[in-house]
């Protein structure tokens, strides 16, 4: 047993581009430092002594700058290449994230919050289109999955810490914060070399040029991307309000959330990559039905919040909403990609991204409002009404393709 189980993790981690491993480490540098967006609510409303709406305003208008920086760094990526708007997004970036502790005023803060959103988030295209260059289809939600590994080992590290430097002093947050986004520029402009030309499978290189659509042509895509929205638009209260619900309805100190955000990290650190090999493995072609129901996991961890104010409820809660994250996001980007071609990856890959900003903006404001009309107990029931709508539609989609595909096999038969 414990030998297979060795055995899965490294053929997990085998076989994947020394590139990917170095993005890996980019990001692990980058989300090490990962501490503003997680504490950023309870930073404008301990610290700051705003109120939850006005902190949701701010938080909404985070999103909205990750919206139209999304945007931006897809058609960017398209035109001038991935690696120069990864470097100057994660470089401007860090220079923001310092300077944010000196805003205070309420219309500053929001534009600051605004431009470092627009600045930062055009990272998120550039760099899931570079693991699409240096990976091939058969390891690339694999690729996806160590970039993720690296995200949430950082987050881990960042999460944890986070929670003791909020305790001790919010501005310290800041300062890490901007320092590992620059550093991470640095090792990025240091160790990766531009890329010259795409790596391709023999496949690829013998079949006929890839069809050029836009992304906002295909309707299947745009489906896609509105469910995506709506699994977001749950997801995001992760980084939200359920924070201030740990604070506010179970007493939790920073501490203990940052440990929560942790158990979060660590476990995608433990269980993802396996996990997405074993399901490739032994169930190919299926990604939108696990995609549903990681949704499914993720409404779950919501609705049994309602159970009531039980601190054990938090960490059941945190724990399916990670096994729901396992399971949705790295065969979401993999999809992402798989339905565009190299010269329009930028494109699509903006369009996924873009539907998480959207649920930036909105995940706050609606959270924030609920709660402050009716109480945390409605905002986590239409939190599990909307993911399990969102499932139902990840599974349409399932349906769909499948129904295609023995359409086309059928045409290619006769």
């Amino acid at each position: 047993m414990l030998n297979r189980t060795l055995r899965l993790y490294r053929n997990a981690y085998r076989g994947l581009p020394g590139e990917a491993w170095l993005l890996a480490l980019v990001m692990l540098i980058n989300r090490s430092g990962t501490m503003v967006l997680p504490y950023l609510t309870l930073y404008m409303t301990q610290e700051l002594h705003y109120s939850v709406t006005e902190a949701g305003v701010v938080m909404a208008v985070y999103g909205a700058g990750a919206l139209v920086g999304t945007f931006l760094g897809g058609r960017l990526t398209d035109r001038l290449g991935f690696y120069n708007v990864q470097f100057l997004s994660l470089l401007v970036a860090g220079f923001f994230l310092v300077g944010l502790q000196f805003v205070t005023d309420m219309y500053a803060l929001c534009g600051f919050v605004f431009g470092y959103t627009l600045l930062g988030d055009a990272f998120r295209p550039a760099n899931s289109a570079a693991i699409a260059f240096y990976s091939t289809p058969e390891n690339r939600t694999r690729a996806y999955s160590l970039n993720r590994l690296a995200i949430n080992l950082g987050w881990s590290v960042g999460g944890g810490l986070g929670g003791l430097l909020a305790g001790i002093n919010y501005h310290l947050l800041f300062w890490v914060d901007g320092l590992t986004c620059i550093a991470a520029a640095v090792v990025l402009r240091l160790f990766l070399a531009p890329p010259v030309t795409a790596p391709c499978t023999a496949q690829e290189a013998a079949g006929p040029p890839a069809p050029v659509r836009s992304a906002y042509r295909d309707p299947l895509f745009l489906a896609f991307a509105g469910f995506t929205f709506l699994f977001a638009l749950a997801f995001m209260q992760l980084f939200s309000l359920l924070p201030l619900y740990f604070k506010e309805t179970l007493g939790m100190p920073e501490t203990q959330i940052g440990l929560l955000m942790t158990l979060n990290g660590l476990l995608i650190v433990g269980v993802e990559m396996a996990l997405v090999y074993s399901i490739e493995q032994r169930w190919p072609g299926t990604q939108t039905r696990f995609i549903a129901l990681g949704v499914v996991l993720t409404g779950f961890s919501y609705a049994m919040l309602n159970l009531g104010p039980w601190a054990g409820l938090a960490v059941i809660s945190v724990i399916f909403n990670t096994f729901g994250e396992i399971l949705a996001m790295p065969f979401m980007q993999s999809f992402a990609v798989n339905r565009a071609s190299p010269q329009n990856r930028g494109q699509y890959l903006a369009l996924y991204a873009m539907a998480y900003a959207l649920a930036q903006i909105t995940a706050p404001a609606l959270g924030s409002q609920i709660v402050a009309r009716a109480g945390f107990p409605t905002l986590w029931t239409l939190m599990a009404l909307i993911s399990a709508l969102s499932a139902g539609g990840f599974w349409w989609l399932s349906q769909k393709l499948k129904t295609r595909a023995v359409a086309s096999e059928a045409l290619v038969n006769d």
